[in-house]
């Protein structure tokens, strides 16, 4: 259902191929853009799977150990924004190479580093690319596409993100588990190797694809709207995080599993955010508000109920699904929000949809780690996304009550 979520940003894109070439290949070419929001994803969501292995392999806590997978999401953070308006003018294709290039970069480097600064400034360099990947990807998919169905395009670029939550993040989990977490991020270079083969293949080469007006991208940023529901979202989606990061030392120190339940656990919360998104792009694409209040508001009852009843094997794998779940549902909302506000800026407010959204990454493995470290226990971590979530959901309704123009996106 993402493609509701940018479909105004995908019909903002005003060039379509009329080549009967290009046109007849464009399954390849989205096939080997979803190949590459696989790879991403699976990096992104891989890092909290390993969590436990690369933290006692460096010698740091959990807590601490937290800092990498904020900093790769500062790096989506800070790089949606940054790279997008510095290649504005550059062509798509050649952005999109250049991107996965980083990416593969940033985890080898991952899996070369040698203490946790190194570590932290690795998984950096691997988010900075993943904010503008979206946004040209969007592009991208429309033009080979064609009028009429460009958010379905985008949607199955796209899904290799989904899929990445339900077999790349628990796959690549087992094989830290079994050949050690370095090689995870080896074995995702050389899947991003692969990826940036599939572009340079698929991707057309045609001038159609050069950027557009910095100006014109930075008219987006001139909206309060855009900033109250990245607001929003960087709060409200925390929880998810919040509970994900730490879905390692739930299951070996609250359950007391063995770690082989790690993978098992990340496919539950990855079917869960699979069914989530589901049932949220409906809601977005019908009603303004209804996803997210939903969204938002049974999860801060199941945020409540695992972190008071988490020890509990039951209530703990329907945590996981349900957190996935509530947290996907509102999603969509946030996304066609977001994009409904600035279509004329479709590859910047692309990349600060991810922006938004890896802000309450940032937020969520900060504020259950910071749970933790204060000696609160890990179901702790629960609190803080109940906390966080809260508030979104409060600063959204005050929203829709105050600010009629925000209301209806």
């Amino acid at each position: 259902m993402l493609d509701k979520a940018y479909h105004a940003q995908c019909a903002a894109v005003n060039v379509h191929s009329s080549d009967p070439v290009e046109r007849g290949r464009c399954r390849l070419t989205l096939l080997s853009l979803a190949l590459g929001s696989f790879c991403i994803g699976t990096s992104e969501f891989a890092s909290m799977g390993i969590l436990q292995l690369f933290s006692e392999s460096l010698g740091i806590s959990i807590p601490t150990a937290t800092n990498a997978v904020t900093a790769y999401a500062f790096g989506v953070v800070i790089g949606a924004p940054l790279v997008t308006l510095a290649a504005a003018r550059l062509n798509r294709r050649t952005l999109l190479l250049m991107l996965m290039a980083q990416f593969v970069l940033g985890n080898i480097l991952s899996a070369l580093a040698a203490n946790l600064e190194m570590f932290v400034l690795a998984r950096f360099i691997s988010g900075m690319p993943q904010g503008a990947y979206f946004g040209a990807g969007a592009v991208v998919a429309t033009y080979v596409y064609g009028p009429g169905h460009t958010g379905k395009a985008f949607a199955l670029v796209m899904m290799g993100l989904t899929v990445a939550t339900i077999v790349g993040s628990p796959l690549a989990t087992f094989l830290g588990q079994t050949i050690g977490w370095r090689n995870t991020y080896f074995a995702v270079s050389g899947l991003g190797a692969l990826s940036f083969l599939a572009l340079m293949a698929f991707v057309p080469k045609t001038h159609a694809l050069n950027g557009s007006s910095v100006i014109q991208e930075l008219s987006a940023l001139r909206k309060g709207a855009v900033w109250m529901t990245m607001l929003v979202a960087a709060l409200g989606v925390a929880s998810i995080f919040a509970i994900y990061t730490f879905v390692g030392p739930l299951i070996t120190d609250v359950a007391m599993l063995e770690a082989g339940w790690i993978p098992i656990a990340l496919t539950v919360f990855g079917l869960g955010m699979t069914a989530g998104n589901f049932l949220g792009g409906r809601l977005a694409d019908t009603y303004p508000a209804r996803g997210l209040l939903l969204g938002f508001g049974v999860a801060v009852v199941v945020l409540a109920a695992l972190a008071t009843f988490g020890f509990k094997l039951p209530v703990l794998f329907a945590g996981f699904f349900l957190v996935g779940a509530t947290m996907f549902t509102a999603i969509p909302t946030i996304q066609v929000r977001l994009t409904k506000f600035a279509p004329e800026a479709p590859t910047l407010v692309g990349a600060m949809n991810l922006a938004a959204l890896n802000l309450s990454n940032a937020i969520g493995a900060w504020s259950g780690g910071l749970a933790i470290a204060s000696g609160f226990g890990i179901l702790s971590s629960a609190w803080a996304g109940f906390c966080l979530t809260l508030t979104g959901l409060v600063i959204f309704t005050m929203t829709l009550t105050r600010r009629p123009n925000l209301a209806a996106a």
